[in-house]
Order: structure tokens, then C-alpha cells, then sequence
């Protein structure tokens, strides 16, 4: 009797791991690379995590998005496994996806998925007034941070110094420094001028534009024409005249989509969900900062996507009647 009470026991004990394994299986956790913490990235994938999470009892996914180093390390971040989603420019989707710089080393990430595109991205230049940079030309020669290695504004500037012809020796100086740290070096004489690649109205360009007078640069020329004749990833652009303190005209450059990507062997069951999530709530989402308010959701699912869609994510619109 004791031994088979003991059998019992063993059965039961061994029954309840297996039961509690299984519970604890349920729980599956996310992780969104963003980019610095003063940008847009940052805002998005914390927003999509907030309502990811609120609903975290039924679905049992847990989301987190962390800071980054933007666009470019968010794709091989997704490579790697650090990341099971990630927020790039639309030109880096398309890069990763046929194996191209930065990504070239790598080779064709060919499992590299859409599952919607966020706010519309400008390249844009920020130069001490003092500094006299009115135009690309007037860099050379100047204190230029040109993005730390990973991040959108590099890769971006680096294409545009392909065209002109030119190489980081053009510049006095080729800080590599985060977009959290350009707003005060531009504040303190520590560089001429700033770059990034970002969705508008953007808390580092408010800031160093409140704190030091400061204008945005037009990027223009011939060189960029022929740019964006051969990228088609790439568009002509616009940042709004009296968004920023001290630049009431709206200044030319180019631009692209941010894209929320993932790696086709992530569940579909999870991308479903966030997609889910985000559209079911998109009024909220456009209110959490101003360059989501335009946001529509078929455009989401098509504009500046350069990678299939997510076979969660091609669930849900199917079943909004969107595809």
C-alpha cells in the first residue's frame, strides 16, 4: 500500500511539474529594438508594448523595448536572436532583405518580415547658426556628428557621401555620437552640426533648437536627385516650417517610412497579437506622439514595406478585410 501510495505520490509530483512547465510555457516575452530614448523608435515600440501588454492576461505575452542603437542594429539584432522584433528605416528592410551594405558582411537575410510601417522619416541636418551651413556643400571642412555605427542617420549620410564623393575627412571632425548626446555637444560648441534620420516633431532637434540657435539645413542638389533616382527606397521630403524655434520655412531633404520588421520564424500566434493590439487601438496609438497623429491603417500595411508581410500579420488583415 505504501509503495503504491508513494507511486502516487511520484506521479502526481512529476504531473504537477509537467502541468506547471506547461503554464509557464504560456508566458512568451517579446523584445522591440528601438533606438535612442530622446527619439521616435523609443516612443513607438514602448507604445506598442503598452498595448501589447494590456492584454498580456489572455494572450500571456510579455513585451519589452529597450533603447538601442537604431535602425541598423535593430536588423541584426532581429539576426542574432537579441530582438524579436525590430523599428528600421524602410531602405534598411530592403537592404538586409537582398544582403546589401551595411549589411553585405551578412549576407541576404532572406527570413526578414514586414509587419507594418509607422510615421514618415527625414533625413535632417541641424547646424549652429554661427557655423554658416546653408547647404550640404558647407559641411566640408566642419565639426560633423555623423551617428554613432548602427544607426539610421550613418548609413543614410555615408549614401549621400557615396554621391558627392566624399569620405569622413571632409569634416574637421566625424563625431560618432548617440542622438541622446548631439543636442548638447550642438549646445556647447563641441560640434557644427547634427544628423539624423527621424520622424517629426523630434525632442532632440526641440531641444537643441530651444537651447542654442540653430537651423536646419536643406538637402538638395543634384547629387541628391541622382540619389534618389537609384534608391527608390528614398523620396523627396519635407520638415514643416514653424515646428522647430528659429526655422518658421520648411526645409527640402528626403526621407523614407520607419517599418516595424521580424523574422519570419517568430510565432505567428505573437505577431498576430501585437498587430492586433495596435489596430485595435490605433486612435490611442496616434495620440501618443505627434508624428503618429497622421497614421492610417492601410497605409500601415502597404507604404514602405520592402519585405513580405508576416504570415500573423497577414492573418489579421485578412481578417479586417484589408488584403
Amino acid at each position: 500500500m505504501k509503495g503504491k501510495s508513494l507511486a502516487w505520490a511520484l506521479t502526481a509530483a512529476l504531473a504537477g511539474t509537467t502541468l506547471g512547465g506547461t503554464v509557464q510555457a504560456q508566458d512568451k516575452f517579446v523584445t522591440i529594438g528601438t533606438g535612442g530614448q530622446t527619439g521616435v523608435y523609443y516612443v513607438a515600440g514602448q507604445s506598442i508594448c503598452r498595448f501589447l501588454n494590456r492584454g498580456s492576461a489572455d494572450h500571456g505575452i510579455k513585451c519589452n523595448a529597450p533603447a538601442s542603437g537604431g535602425g541598423v542594429a535593430n536588423v541584426n539584432g532581429i539576426r542574432n536572436g537579441e530582438f524579436n522584433f525590430g523599428i528600421m528605416q524602410s531602405d534598411h528592410q530592403f537592404k538586409a532583405m537582398k544582403g546589401l551594405e551595411p549589411f553585405k558582411a551578412e549576407g541576404p537575410m532572406e527570413d526578414i518580415r514586414a509587419v507594418f510601417s509607422l510615421q514618415s522619416e527625414v533625413f535632417t541636418v541641424l547646424a549652429r547658426r554661427d557655423a554658416n551651413i546653408k547647404g550640404l556643400d558647407d559641411l566640408k571642412g566642419k565639426r560633423v556628428n555623423v551617428g554613432n555605427p548602427g544607426s539610421g542617420q550613418r548609413d543614410t549620410l555615408e549614401e549621400i557621401m557615396r554621391v558627392k564623393g566624399w569620405d569622413k575627412s571632409v569634416f574637421a571632425l566625424a563625431a560618432e555620437l548617440k542622438p541622446a548626446e548631439q543636442a548638447s555637444a550642438l549646445g556647447d560648441n563641441n560640434i557644427d552640426a547634427m544628423t539624423y534620420f527621424v520622424g517629426h516633431p523630434n525632442g532632440a532637434i526641440q531641444e537643441a533648437t530651444t537651447t542654442t540657435d540653430a537651423v536646419l539645413v536643406p538637402i538638395t542638389g543634384p547629387e541628391i536627385d541622382k540619389l534618389l533616382a537609384e534608391k527608390s527606397y528614398y523620396t523627396k521630403a519635407e520638415i514643416p516650417g514653424g515646428v522647430y524655434k528659429g526655422n518658421d520655412q520648411p526645409t527640402a531633404s528626403i526621407g523614407g517610412k520607419a517599418v516595424l520588421s521580424t523574422s519570419a520564424k517568430t510565432d505567428p500566434e505573437v505577431v498576430y497579437q501585437l498587430v492586433k493590439s495596435v489596430f485595435d487601438n490605433l486612435e490611442r496609438f496616434q495620440r501618443l506622439h505627434p508624428a503618429f497623429k497622421d497614421l492610417k491603417a492601410e497605409d500601415m500595411i502597404k507604404v514602405g514595406l520592402s519585405a513580405p508581410l508576416h504570415e500573423g500579420a497577414q492573418r489579421y488583415y485578412k481578417e479586417k478585410g484589408w488584403l
